[in-house]
């Protein structure tokens, strides 16, 4: 039988099992969303009680192209501005409905580039009472790596990250030590992504010469990075892992996996084999843009954009030939939920984090 001093103990452990859900993280829900050149994302998600990490309650995403022609036009246009805003609306309904209390909205290189960015964001605020943050390429490539972080491992002392967004390229050189956060020795984000690339050369039949191009155009932008670090050098003695996060590499890898239909649980953490890339490269590239709009891992909202990341990759791999590549569905979106939950701790205990700016959900 239990003893009243084991009961009162019991008790006790319970009480501060419920004191714990109520402060820092425990007490909040969670919102994360990007809104990039191509995609409009939403994560929702509520810590663990039993350890650091979440358990996403509700998603969303949707292609709305907000940076069609920006590259040309050096404006979001009309039509890419309404469709945007619909989707936000979508996303506002969702985060109202699950309770969220701790948000962060951030909006990456369309805004960046289009000059009536702030006219933007004040008719999206108007209309959703979403606030965005334009944030840097370097803030955006650090919060990808944060969010997919966990996946790099200690059998290579140095990394090289990649994320091929709609307008732009981000690589992240970092050294690795056990037990230890990365040292990121380097960060570049390239003006070139999969939208700005099909923009540019063609998106639909991209004949041989074409494709050549491309990946002569993100040779060209890559030199500068391997001239200032030498990694080449690293990736032929096998010091160096590769860790890709975007929606081409986890394209490639559905493809290669034969997948009837994208899964992510399939795809994430996956490492594919070089060869493999190249293979599944060339058979996106020589597949006519129907083919890859009937394809079940592509669809047609990435028909003409595949092409180009598969460029942007075989730049990659040419420059740093490493043995495999491992996949990573994760990113901004995790990274931006772990950095809220880290403030919502801090906060908790009378520290103000002044280098994340949560907005608190009325």
């Amino acid at each position: 039988m239990d003893s009243p001093a084991s009961r009162v103990e019991e008790g006790a452990r319970g009480s501060r099992r419920n004191d714990r859900s109520r402060v820092g993280r425990h007490a909040h829900t969670f919102a994360a969303l990007d809104l990039g050149t191509h995609n409009c994302r939403l994560l929702v998600a509520k810590s663990l009680n039993d350890r650091e990490g979440f358990r996403v309650i509700d998603a969303f995403s949707r292609i709305v192209r907000l940076g069609e022609r920006v590259n040309e036009t050096g404006v979001l246009s009309e039509a890419a501005i309404q469709r945007t805003i619909r989707a936000l609306g979508v996303c506002a309904g969702k985060m109202e409905r699950c309770g969220v209390t701790r948000v962060r909205s951030v909006a990456t290189e369309a805004c960046r580039r289009a000059q009536n960015c702030d006219e933007f964001i004040g008719r999206v605020f108007a209309e959703t009472r979403i606030t965005f943050d334009v944030i840097s390429t370097d803030e955006e490539a650090r919060l990808a790596l944060a969010g997919c972080a966990p996946l790099l491992n200690d059998d290579a002392e140095y990394a090289l990250v990649f994320d091929i967004g709609g307008g732009s390229t981000e690589l992240m050189f970092l050294k690795l030590a056990a037990g230890e956060e990365p040292d990121v020795l380097d960060v570049i984000s390239l003006p070139c992504g999969v939208v700005t690339l099909s923009e540019r050369f063609g998106s639909h039949d991209v004949a041989p010469d074409t494709y050549a191009a491309m990946v002569s155009e993100a040779l060209l932008l890559l030199a500068p990075f391997e001239a200032a670090n030498n990694i080449s050098e690293l990736s032929r003695s096998g010091q160096l892992q590769m860790l890709g996060t975007s929606g081409t590499v986890t394209t490639l890898a559905a493809v290669n996996l034969g997948l009837p239909k994208y899964d992510r649980s399939q795809v994430d953490a996956r490492w594919i084999d070089r060869d493999a890339i190249a293979t599944t490269s060339q058979q996106l590239v020589q597949m006519t843009y129907e083919e890859r709009a009937d394809h079940p891992c592509i669809k047609r909202g990435r028909a003409d954009l595949v092409v180009a990341g598969c460029a942007i990759v075989e730049a990659i791999m040419r420059n740093w030939p490493v043995n495999r590549v491992r996949v990573a569905d994760r990113g901004l979106r995790e990274g931006i939920l772990l950095a809220l939950m880290s403030a919502a701790d801090q906060d908790s205990r009378g520290v103000v984090d002044l280098g994340i700016r949560a907005q608190v959900a009325s």
